[in-house]
């Protein structure tokens, strides 16, 4: 009987360290992918208001398109209430 490692237990673990090299190159993988996406959160999170809770500015309509939307609303409503005259 030989002494020593066997050259079937050399193997194995030669077989196993390329397993686990193939896992630990995932992982690197899956780490770095999450990094940048972490990354382009920093920046669009940097560029905002810097509060903690995550605010956003308030918007600023200009008076043109407040009366737009407040025209597109009342012409909405007209209809609505159209139809609901005309299914009574």
């Amino acid at each position: 009987m030989p002494r020593g490692r066997s050259t079937q237990d050399a193997s194995t673990l030669q077989m196993a360290l390329v397993g686990y090299q193939i896992e630990k190159q995932k992982i690197e993988d899956k780490i770095s992918e999450l990094q940048s996406r972490l990354k382009g959160k920093r920046a669009a999170m940097a560029s905002g208001t810097g509060g903690e809770g995550g605010a956003r500015p308030k918007r600023v309509l200009s008076a043109a398109a407040r009366n737009r939307i407040a025209k597109a609303q009342r012409k909405r409503w007209a209809e609505h209430r159209r139809r609901m005259a005309q299914g009574k």
